[in-house]
């Protein structure tokens, strides 16, 4: 087998940052060491090398909404973006609310072969909020993340039975945690902006409420939980209540949460509307502060696609998302201050803990698989096009700072300068 070599980068490994190569040979990590040779080189100068980064929130929207996104399309855009793994929301048409369901899913990956596909299975049946999905099947085809994405789970009895049959099992409900009645007939957070524009908003204690009472039920029952796409200040305060009381509870926090606040709004272009809309910049500067002290675990992308005679339309008649996998780790990088050993434990380390994913997330070490990202953090750039199906992304003509160099899935590169291998 031919060598590849990552050549003098900053290298995150288990006993520390070393200045050093990678050799990567029948997909593991030959060695690490200073001035080695191969067939192919990389060069990595000014470069961090560390795990690849793991997505525990992306929409690829197969099967049923081929045209926003494919299981391909999406993989593309993840491993331009550094991805070797995420985990695909079940919001699908079908649900992935049974086995078979799931198994399509992490198969499809599989044969794409570009990153590691993981179904996110639904808490109910077709994600309708009236009773348990088959959550046993599930459990049986490898499915060990919950949710029903798009929709929280209303039903605090229907979630405590969820809640207690995954704790037992040890599997996670990820929960959408926003309030049907306090968002209901909302287009944008309530306040100056949308007072401007005139336009109903949703408060922040839409999201605030649900994540409150969901605390409460793990309290009750110990199941694990992850409450998907923090928006506001208070929420990041409820989290690290939780976490001082000992809770089994994590929290992400998207790239265009960190990006932007409510004021991106007022240009009512469509591209900045999503769920739970941007908040204030106190609520912004909190999410900030939270990813880099710890209390929000993770950057999850909400890598949410749509087509563009869905977004291109007036604001009110939009639906929710944008964009996220390719630019998630340049975000980051740009809008918080996380040092190399913050940057890969957010975006790589932690995910793949939460998901409960073997190989992946794993620091640098020989004989260990080479799932891998090089990373820039110095590299100025301007997006201005994707590989995605779908161009519904905010960053387009905003200056950022950061870039992914190359991406390596099982020894292979799989993307080199935001450019997909085909």
């Amino acid at each position: 087998m031919s060598d590849l070599i990552l050549a003098k980068g900053t290298v995150l490994t288990a006993q520390g940052i070393e200045e050093a190569d990678v050799r990567i040979r029948d997909g593991s990590i030959a060695e690490i060491g200073p001035g080695l040779e191969g067939d192919e080189t990389i060069d990595c100068e000014g470069a961090w090398i560390g795990p690849g980064l793991v997505d525990l929130h992306a929409h690829f929207r197969e099967p049923g909404q081929e045209w926003k996104e494919d299981i391909a399309s999406g993989s593309r855009a993840a491993a331009a973006g550094g991805f070797t793994a995420a985990f695909a929301m079940p919001n699908t048409e079908p649900a992935t609310d049974s086995g078979h369901v799931a198994r399509f899913v992490a198969s499809r990956g599989a044969e794409v072969g570009l990153i590691e596909v993981l179904p996110v299975g639904a808490i109910t049946k077709g994600r309708a909020g009236k009773e348990l999905a088959h959550l046993d099947e599930l459990w049986a085809a490898g499915v060990r993340v919950f949710s029903d994405d798009g929709d929280v789970v209303e039903d605090a009895g229907l979630l405590r039975q969820a809640m207690d049959y995954l704790a037992e099992r040890g599997g996670v409900i990820s929960q959408h945690a926003v309030d049907i009645g306090l968002s209901s007939g909302g287009f944008m957070h309530e306040g100056s902006v949308s007072s401007l524009l005139g336009m109903y908003g949703i408060p922040s204690a839409a999201d605030d409420v649900i994540l409150a009472r969901d605390i409460r039920l793990v309290e009750m029952t110990g199941a694990r939980y992850h409450v998907q796409h923090l928006s506001t200040a208070t929420g990041v305060e409820l989290i690290a209540a939780a976490k001082a009381k000992g809770l089994p509870v994590t929290a992400e926090v998207t790239p265009h949460h960190l990006a932007f606040d409510h004021t991106a709004a007022q240009t009512t272009d469509p591209v900045y509307k999503m769920m739970p809309p941007l908040r204030s910049g106190e609520d912004r500067d909190a999410l900030r502060r939270g990813l880099e002290d710890g209390t929000v675990d993770i950057v999850g992308t909400d890598h949410a696609p749509h087509a563009a005679h869905e977004k291109e339309v007036p604001w009110e008649h939009a639906p929710n998302g944008v964009l996220g996998l390719e630019w998630a780790a340049t975000v980051a990088n740009t809008f918080t201050d996380l040092d190399q050993a913050a940057f890969f434990d957010r975006l790589a380390v932690a995910p793949a803990r939460i998901g409960q994913l073997d190989g992946q997330g794993m620091m640098p070490e020989v004989g260990g698989p080479a799932n891998l990202v090089v990373f820039d953090p110095n590299i100025e750039w301007t997006p201005t096009t994707t590989v995605s199906k779908s161009e519904n992304s905010p960053y387009f003509g905003l200056p950022l700072r950061g870039k992914v160099i190359a991406t390596v899935y099982q020894g292979r590169v799989t993307a080199l300068d935001g450019v997909p291998a085909s």
